[in-house]
């Protein structure tokens, strides 16, 4: 049973709402929660050190504390709350093999606990209807968030077989929304117009914030059960989202999304990696039997709640954007005439 908990990244939304909510547990005696910045939400009472996990120092405070159960939370899914791509990967990548270089030579780490995230099984049309845990990828993520997930879970892996004495639970979330929650996911939805690719309408799943960090809860203080992909039941489509969003949509062919991912990104409206592209093309889908059988855990939120809710705390879009959904339109057929109107009654 979980006592003297360590978690990581807690000064982003989830890790300090994972901190939050697990302070209400009794039966944790301490906790200590790791960033490089102060948070500047509530931790509950949680012990806040201020640490770099890529530094060996971890390995001090878990000896010095007698942490027997390490919650990994920083694993960082937007490159621009990092300030850039490269500091990103060295966090996902350089940090988690410190940590669990640091949890081979703790004598009192009994359990690990890894967010880990469903794009590990990329995106691709030949995917199945359905990722069980057992499958693997038909194509490797090779960029971004993505090959940042695959390579960590390579790491657990070999740490597992290195010392299998240690409990390890590995949850991969699908995509997480929520009123709070920020990621390059809920951005895209909260662009004035949403940019989808020509001729696909991929079919998407959601976890709400709240059930994502009930689900770590219940991976810290239950059973270890090794790797479990947690969704809400159901899902949508990429237009059926933005509906929901009560945004309109702009039709661009698929090879010119990367090119307009940039623009996007460069305005600051959005992070829109290019992984984030083939996602809303092809789709992902998770089942979650393993969840409900292993796990025991029930989402409180389905997939459309989940993005309901979501939706419901957005922003309207721009002004003078009404009328963009009939010039999209007429986009459908490609010609840079119909995209330039559309751009031009999206500025301000």
């Amino acid at each position: 049973m979980a006592r003297i908990v360590l978690v990581t990244g807690v000064s982003r939304h989830l890790g300090g709402l994972y901190a939050r909510r697990l302070s209400t547990d009794p039966t944790i005696e301490r906790i200590l929660g790791v960033d490089v910045v102060p948070p500047k939400h509530s931790i509950g009472r949680a012990e806040f050190v201020r640490a770099d996990i890529r530094n060996p120092m971890i390995g001090r405070i878990m000896a010095q504390s007698d942490v027997d159960t390490v919650v990994h939370m920083n694993v960082i899914a937007t490159p621009k709350d990092t300030g850039g791509r490269v500091t990103q990967k060295e966090i996902n990548v350089i940090g988690t093999m410190q940590l669990l270089a640091a949890c081979q030579k703790s004598e009192s780490v009994q359990r690990l606990v890894v967010k880990s995230s469903a794009s590990v099984y990329g995106s691709s049309p030949r995917d199945p209807a359905m990722f069980s845990e057992d499958m693997n990828p038909k194509t490797l993520p090779r960029t971004g968030f993505g090959k940042d997930s695959v390579e960590v879970e390579g790491y657990v892996r070999g740490f597992s077989r290195r010392r299998p004495d240690v409990e390890i639970t590995m949850l991969r979330l699908a995509n997480v929304v929520g009123p709070d929650i920020h990621t390059a996911i809920t951005d895209y939805f909260a662009l004035p117009v949403v940019p989808v690719p020509l001729g696909y309408d991929a079919r998407v799943q959601f976890l709400h914030e709240d059930d994502a960090t009930a689900a770590m809860i219940l991976a810290t203080t239950g059973p270890a059960v090794g790797i479990v992909n947690v969704a809400g039941d159901g899902f949508l489509t990429v237009t059926q989202c933005a509906a929901i969003a009560r945004r309109p949509v702009m039709p661009v062919p698929l090879a010119a999304a990367g090119l307009l991912g940039n623009v996007v990104k460069r305005s600051g409206l959005a992070d829109f990696p290019s992984d984030q592209l083939t996602f809303l093309a092809f789709g992902r889908g998770l089942d979650t039997t393993r969840m409900r059988a292993v796990l025991e855990f029930e989402p409180h939120y389905s997939t459309r709640g989940a993005f309901e809710d979501y939706a419901r705390h957005l922003r309207p879009a721009v002004p003078g954007v009404d009328g963009v959904g009939e010039v999209v339109s007429d986009a459908a057929g490609g010609t840079a005439a119909a995209l330039s109107r559309v751009f031009d009654r999206i500025q301000p």
